[in-house]
């Protein structure tokens, strides 16, 4: 199991490739579940030019932790591999990867969303967003189903 806080740029899909080529036996995983997150150019019916994602240093990490130890707690998964940026993002810049390995495809997809939902309303990271009429810190997430705002 692999959680990190990144100040660079990453690639999830090498990311993903290279923990998986080095920490995981084939045995056992029947199944991977990944979300990869990326920085929208618009939220709150405004557009983003560009976003600081600040975190707390060791609290994030040990609540990111905690949040993968519960999701491993309710689903018998084999790994998993959570990478979040911080620092200045654009517009497509990856923000996040969860990734989820197990014998069968409903707890890697559960677990995954499990630990995505929760790293959203739980883990203590910061945004804030710069737009064409200044600057504004994000108060709360956005519901994962939201549809996007109209045109």
């Amino acid at each position: 199991m692999l959680i990190e806080i990144r100040s660079e740029a990453f690639d999830p899909l090498a990311e993903l490739s290279r923990y998986q080529d080095a920490s995981l036996p084939t045995a056992r995983i029947g199944a991977l579940a990944v979300f990869i997150g990326t920085m929208r150019d618009f939220n709150e019916g405004s557009s983003v030019h560009k976003m600081t994602l600040e975190h707390y240093a060791g609290m994030t990490e040990r609540q990111l932790q905690t949040i993968v130890d519960e999701a491993r707690n309710r689903w018998p998964f084999n790994d998993a591999l959570v990478i979040h940026r911080v620092g200045e993002l654009f517009p497509a810049d990856p923000i996040v990867l969860v990734a989820v390995w197990s014998s069968h495809r409903g707890t890697a997809f559960d677990a995954c969303r499990h630990i995505l939902e929760a790293l959203k309303h739980r883990a203590p990271f910061w945004k804030k967003e710069s737009l064409e009429q200044g600057e504004r810190w994000v108060r709360t997430n956005t519901d994962g189903h939201a549809p996007p705002p109209s045109p």
